[in-house]
């Protein structure tokens, strides 16, 4: 069945939710840990060194990057949150693990390595990205360092936990063999597994849960890419289910909204958004949110409404955000007024 959620959900447990269990829910994020750093200024002459704008720095700014920035939205919303992932031995990581002290974040599971954290720096010009530098190592990350990342998820499921996330960015935490080890971990202890894919081998995916595509991701893997439309985004996501051994799908399509192909439900929830300034960040608030709804209990349509409310929030802010708890609740009181 095809259906707009807005009709059938349950406001009451979805509220209950955001307002109760998540205090009592606790989830594992894991994968690819980032910082995003924005230096943002005013550009008004040309360099005489080089033909390169001269941007005079007027603000700075650094938030949490992928799965860091999942583990963000995860304690703002009031969850229990533990992240595992790798970083390096130098100023980013520093500033990394201050963000995850101030909120509440445990970090234990992060792996110091000889490569760089992975940081990206923004220039920003008026609000025009002119630049950006990445500090990263993408090659894969296996041998001992995988191990003690490896250690540190199995003794967190046998602590009890809700929900794993898999933050997929392709920079090296997310192989084969790690992805494996934890969908067949996690179900050991009957725990879900949500992945946020990266690149076209889904293969790595196998037995997952939920995975949480945008048009572009999964564009990757077909043979001919789709257009954004409902009957072509249900067939691509039982093609991917079929071919890559994937339980659900729960697929992000921008100004269209969101799909969830469970099973034999089929879901397309319209967009909430009122206007679009930068979807950074919108896919960690998807699979974050999602995540905080599987371990409080709620049915994969409503936790796919309540997620696409969530992104309506932050693709109207500028550069990567976070929705914290008051202010989902404030949004789920608009739209639960809007749709009487």
């Amino acid at each position: 069945m095809v259906t707009d959620r807005s009709v059938l959900m349950d406001m009451a447990k979805i509220r209950e939710t955001v307002a109760e269990k998540s205090v009592r829910s606790n989830i594992l994020v894991v994968g690819d840990v980032m910082l995003d750093k924005y230096y943002s200024g005013e550009v008004t002459r040309i360099s005489p060194e080089a033909p390169v704008p001269i941007t005079h720095v007027t603000g700075t700014r650094e938030t949490l990057g992928g799965a860091a920035n999942v583990a963000h939205n995860l304690a703002l919303l009031g969850t229990n949150v533990s992240i595992a992932g790798y970083v390096g031995d130098d100023a980013h990581c520093k500033s990394l693990l201050e963000k995850f002290v101030a909120r509440g974040i445990d970090y234990a599971g992060l792996v110091r390595t000889e490569r760089p954290t992975t940081t990206k720096i923004r220039i920003i010009g008026g609000h025009q990205q002119m630049l950006r530098l990445d500090f990263e190592d993408a090659s894969p990350i296996d041998g001992d360092y995988a191990e003690r990342y490896l250690a540190y998820i199995d003794q967190k499921l046998n602590e009890s936990m809700d929900c794993v996330i898999i933050s997929d960015y392709g920079k090296g935490a997310c192989t084969e063999y790690a992805c494996q080890h934890i969908i067949r971990a996690a179900h050991d202890h009957g725990v879900p597994v949500i992945v946020d894919p990266k690149g076209a081998q889904w293969a790595k995916y196998k037995e997952v849960d939920y995975i949480t595509p945008n048009i572009k991701e999964i564009n990757e893997i077909l043979l001919e890419p789709i257009t954004n439309n409902d009957f072509d985004v249900e067939k691509a996501a039982r093609y991917a289910m079929r071919k890559f051994h994937l339980r659900n799908v729960v697929l992000t399509r921008s100004s269209k909204g969101l799909s969830l192909i469970h099973g034999e439900e089929v879901v397309h929830i319209s967009t909430r958004a009122q206007e679009v300034f930068d979807v950074s960040g919108a896919g960690d608030t998807v699979i974050a949110v999602f995540g905080l709804a599987l371990a409080g209990g709620l049915r994969p349509a409503d936790g796919a409404y309540l997620a696409n409310l969530a992104a309506s929030v932050v693709v109207s802010k500028l550069g990567t955000y976070a929705v914290n708890r008051e202010e989902l609740l404030q949004v789920l009181d608009r739209q639960e007024g809007a749709d009487l």
